[in-house]
């Protein structure tokens, strides 16, 4: 796939809620990258990044919204703006804004980038 179908699949599965199949886009030695300090801010290879996709799914007590905007592809590289606003099981309700920057490599995914406001988890 091209950087534009791959953006374009990604986008399409996450505005229909199915995260488990968008991690399907991934490589296998994929890199996720959080913001400096939060936990697990470097997850290296599809079973760890979908170990931490399942974490952080079974932190959330109750979803009040979200969006995913239209993505910006730049050469193998793509962005999508993305909201969320979810209710915690530890930390209470947050509202989250981010961009989120993904690097595509041989039609797969190869390195996702999260930028964001980590306050908003009370750090």
């Amino acid at each position: 796939m091209t950087t534009q179908e791959v953006a374009d699949k990604l986008v399409s599965l996450c505005r229909e809620g199915k995260y488990d199949e968008a991690y399907g886009l991934y490589a296998e030695d994929a890199v996720s990258v959080e913001m400096p300090g939060v936990p697990n801010e470097i997850t290296k290879g599809i079973d760890n990044i979908l170990k931490g996709f399942e974490n952080w799914a079974n932190s959330i007590e109750e979803h009040h919204g979200g969006s995913v905007g239209d993505a910006v592809v730049a050469g193998n590289h793509f962005m999508v703006p993305m909201t969320s606003d979810a209710t915690f099981k530890e930390i209470g309700r947050c509202k989250m804004e981010e961009l989120c920057v993904y690097e595509v490599e041989n039609g797969k995914i190869k390195k996702a980038s999260f930028f964001y406001d980590p306050s908003i988890f009370g750090g």
